[in-house]
């Protein structure tokens, strides 16, 4: 294990000395110390092995072999920025590309995914001559300002008038929770005709869209899988007002759904945005990230007659590591794996959703998986409190899962994409056991859920069943007055 200044406490107690307090720390009654990480495990200052299901920034494993090998050896020789030639700018470049559709060919180099985002907002401004933004709600882009501003679910406590008034807020296309559900007839129509709405009112009061930024599946907003048709529709909508379309991968990209390489692509081979934003796993935990986009957007952002400079973008340690970690993910396979191994955890997972009434809806894609529990499946009563229970029994057996979405109550799988099929069974088993007990303690059962669901068929839900309050009668032994529980503030992960 890997050498320790402090004791746990001493840890503690600098911290909370010389780190702002709005930076929080995972389990805060009891955080765990990391002192090391390989593969999909993590290990704490007392030697103790946990199963890592949250960290989708350590994309290929936990410190690679190869990773680290690739950055330690260009450090030895050079590390520089990009205003000198180096072919592994050109080579990273020219790899990454590769991935993408041939109209994606242009690529700024930055170093983390809310870099990519503001750099993707500017060159939106400078190609439209446009302001407005549309983005979509419970959407998390990036920590900077103007990120903040197009990230309802950072800004969704501030007033109307404390928030930019350029920035204009589309449903989530959500066919679970959402306004849509999956009994509509064409959802991804409804959801995009919600945008042409925005559009529309937009022009009504004279301003012009610059673009339409969306996770192409959303993250923090609850593991969100878009209806296929809904990003074409929305591009058409979005290119008829002048605007462009931002997709941002920076938590889903680069084989984590299986299928393909990018989640944007889920939607068809009809659907080509025209920026693309990458950050998290691109460098396997190295700092770095890449707007890609095309060249006529590229050429209009030139056309400022203002350079673009990045001390640290393109450099040749982040450019040979993220060669690296394209490498790792085809030698393993790990697109593959995720494919696989996501639909076995899938089907676990689906086996649970027969079995526990606290199971709401299981969605993903690959290695992109949510959970919703809900305390009663016609009313989709959020069981935030239960979530946040299964989070903490689960760490107190040493395996790390997270909850997040509008109400907190979606546990998220988005693991390293070495995480086998035995990973998936043991944190199943582990949920399953957990469920059992806080259903029995609850008197929930399967039983009586199923008969509310015949009785009540589709009777339509009250609009505020799909807003963002949490619902009372969640009191728990975590809880607070409104079933929340107080310790567990909503964490970025």
């Amino acid at each position: 294990m890997s050498a320790e200044r402090f004791d746990k406490k001493q840890t503690v107690e600098l911290r909370k000395k010389h780190v702002g307090p709005s930076c929080k720390i995972f389990f805060s009654h009891d955080p765990i110390k990391i002192v090391q990480a390989k593969g999909q495990y993590m290990y704490d200052d007392k030697g103790e092995r946990y199963l890592d299901c949250i960290n989708n920034v350590a994309h290929v494993g936990h410190c690679h072999p190869d990773v680290v090998k690739a950055g330690a050896q260009q450090m030895e020789l050079l590390n520089t920025n990009s205003r000198f030639l180096h072919d592994n700018l050109v080579l990273y470049a020219q790899r990454l590309q590769a991935t993408l559709p041939d109209k994606l060919s242009v690529c700024y180099f930055v170093n983390s995914g809310s870099e990519a985002n503001d750099l993707a907002l500017r060159l939106a401004w400078q190609y439209t001559g446009h302001k407005d933004i549309i983005t979509l709600e419970n959407a998390y882009h990036g920590h900077v300002s103007s990120l903040i501003d197009i990230s309802p679910y950072k800004f969704h406590q501030l007033s109307d008038g404390e928030r930019n008034q350029f920035v204009h807020v589309a449903p989530s296309p959500d066919v679970y929770r959402g306004k849509y559900r999956a009994d509509h007839p064409d959802p991804a129509t409804a959801y995009a005709n919600e945008v042409k709405d925005i559009i529309n009112r937009v022009h009504k009061k004279g301003g012009k869209i610059a673009a339409f930024t969306a996770e192409s599946l959303q993250s923090c907003g609850g593991q969100v899988i878009p209806p296929v048709g809904y990003f074409q529709q929305v591009a058409e909508h979005v290119h008829k007002a002048g605007g462009i379309f931002i997709a941002d991968e920076v938590q889903v990209g680069f084989g984590r759904v299986g299928t393909h390489f990018w989640a944007f692509q889920l939607q068809g081979d009809d659907f080509v945005p025209d920026i693309v934003t990458m950050g998290k796993p691109i460098g396997n935990g190295h700092p770095m990230s890449c707007v890609v986009t095309t060249k006529e957007v590229a050429e209009a952002f030139l056309s400022s007659g203002m350079e673009y400079f990045n001390t640290f973008g393109g450099n040749p340690v982040s450019c040979a590591i993220g060669l690296a970690v394209l490498d790792v993910i085809v030698k393993e396979d790990l697109q593959g794996n995720a494919l696989r191994v996501g639909r076995y955890l899938t089907n676990l997972l689906e086996k649970q959703k027969e079995k526990h009434p606290l199971v709401g809806d299981i969605r993903g894609r690959g290695l992109f998986v949510g959970v919703e529990l809900v305390r009663d499946r016609l009313k989709l009563t959020p069981a935030t409190a239960e979530a946040q229970e299964v989070i903490y029994k689960l760490k107190e057996q040493h395996i790390l899962l997270s909850a997040d979405g509008p109400h907190r109550n979606v546990l998220k799988f988005k693991p390293p994409m070495c995480f086998s099929a035995a990973d998936a069974d043991l944190v199943v088993e582990k949920i399953d056991v957990i469920l059992t007990e806080l259903e029995e303690a609850l008197g929930l059962t399967l039983h009586n859920t199923l008969n509310a669901e015949n009785e009540g068929g589709k009777r339509k839900l009250p609009t505020d069943e799909n807003g963002h309050q949490y619902h009372s009668g969640l009191a728990h032994n975590r809880g607070s007055s409104q079933g929340v529980p107080q310790q567990t503030k909503r964490l970025k992960t």
